[in-house]
């Protein structure tokens, strides 16, 4: 399965992709955790501190890839968990050895690479083109270039969750009944209550 997770910050999305990687995974090997932030100041190393005490009971194995997601080699297939690719995108696209340009083509053949050698593949993104402001230049390219990354990842996707204020919203996935068997296990939904909302198509 390849799920990608989406919230603002502070959204809780972490905290259910975490749960939702757990819900996922069969057997007694380690997880694999992708961690992406580069640790270029204190509140980066305090975020990263924050992140390890929450997964530090759950089986995870930390495997850091700030660049070239195309290199990571698993040993083994299981559930993999990466953190997050808003991270690696601005990595890509600002530091000296990143693609730069190429971003999204680099990007997604990392995914796509990954998603073949795991198991489970959960992919943790932060929500974008919500708060109205115009930014400079090159943050702009920054944030186009993870807003394209975003869309197609969704679209390769089996499951698309958006994370609000501490709720799971399906967007795509969730009329599956062995997706919602998992959402169910993540303490997504109830047993047997509906998984909210699928998209209608509809404006209005």
């Amino acid at each position: 399965m390849l799920a990608l997770i989406t919230g603002g910050s502070g959204s809780g999305k972490s905290a259910f992709a975490e749960s939702l990687s757990v819900a996922c995974h069969q057997g007694e090997e380690a997880m694999i955790y992708i961690a992406t932030m580069f640790p270029f100041d204190e509140e980066s190393h305090r975020r990263i501190a924050r992140h390890r005490q929450m997964r530090k009971d759950k089986n995870f194995e930390t495997v850091e890839c700030f660049t070239h997601l195309s290199r990571v080699r698993l040993e083994r297939p299981t559930t993999v968990l990466l953190e997050c690719m808003s991270n690696l995108t601005a990595n890509e696209v600002f530091q000296e050895d990143g693609a730069g340009e190429r971003t999204v083509e680099a990007v997604l053949e990392g995914v796509e690479r990954l998603a073949g050698q795991a198991e489970h593949l959960l992919i943790v993104s932060n929500e974008l083109f919500s708060d109205g402001i115009e930014y400079d230049p090159e943050t702009d390219r920054y944030l186009r270039y993870l807003g394209e990354i975003n869309r197609r990842i969704a679209g390769m996707a089996d499951l698309a969750v958006e994370v609000v204020y501490g709720i799971p919203l399906c967007r795509k996935g969730g009329d599956r009944p062995e997706i919602t068997s998992l959402l169910e296990r993540a303490g997504a939904v109830q047993k047997g209550m509906p998984v909210l909302p699928q998209p209608s198509g509809k404006t209005v």
